[in-house]
């Protein structure tokens, strides 16, 4: 699978080494490809979306929407968009507290298929979940078939069908994106950020 994703920062590249481990096909998003010299190939934002099969967003979260607004929406029809930041202003306040990143991309690009994950844990966990035992990550989305892709990603980075928990419709991403405040608390009270989360039934 061909997997574009945007952004070039520590989330980007640790996520792109762990799929292209896996077997897939990595290019990563800049605004300005040109100075940037990393192991994996890096393309303005416009031709990754263009290129790739499923986009991730690992842009960070404030400066998403904005950045994205100068990518022909329609280079994102039919494909999916795994949005894997949180939106934080700099004084770590929540950008949209009545709403989620997630839902304000789907509005943004109806034509893509957006999944929300990865977002609460520390981002040394999204790709090696295992550093900590078993823990939970959770879907939200509008699409059973972009979740479903997502769900086999999930599984190339070491999370188990039984650690991804479908919270539902993209509506739902609000939850997960708001328990990031707990997480920073989680971080500061146990003065480590390996810990996420486990929902137990």
């Amino acid at each position: 699978m061909k997997i574009g994703i945007l952004g070039t920062g520590q989330v980007a590249r640790m996520l792109a080494t762990a799929w292209n481990n896996a077997g897939h096909e990595l290019t990563l998003g800049s605004r300005d490809p040109g100075p940037k010299r990393l192991d994996v190939s890096v393309k303005t934002l416009a031709d990754t979306v263009g290129w790739a099969d499923v986009v991730v967003n690992a842009m960070p979260g404030a400066a998403t929407l904005a950045t994205l607004s100068t990518v022909d929406a329609g280079l994102f029809a039919g494909k999916t968009l795994i949005d894997v930041a949180n939106a934080f202003t700099p004084e770590l306040a929540l950008v949209y507290p009545n709403s989620s990143l997630a839902q304000r991309l789907q509005a943004a690009l109806p034509g893509a298929r957006v999944v929300k994950t990865l977002n609460t844990g520390a981002m040394t966990l999204m790709a090696d979940p295992r550093r900590i035992g078993p823990s939970t990550v959770f879907v939200s989305g509008d699409d059973a078939g972009a979740k479903r892709e997502t769900r086999g990603l999930l599984r190339d980075l070491g999370w188990s069908d039984d650690d991804v928990l479908d919270l539902g419709g993209i509506e739902t991403a609000r939850g997960p994106e708001h328990y990031s405040l707990l997480a920073f608390g989680l971080t500061g009270a146990l003065q480590t950020d390996q810990v996420n989360v486990r929902v137990v039934r």
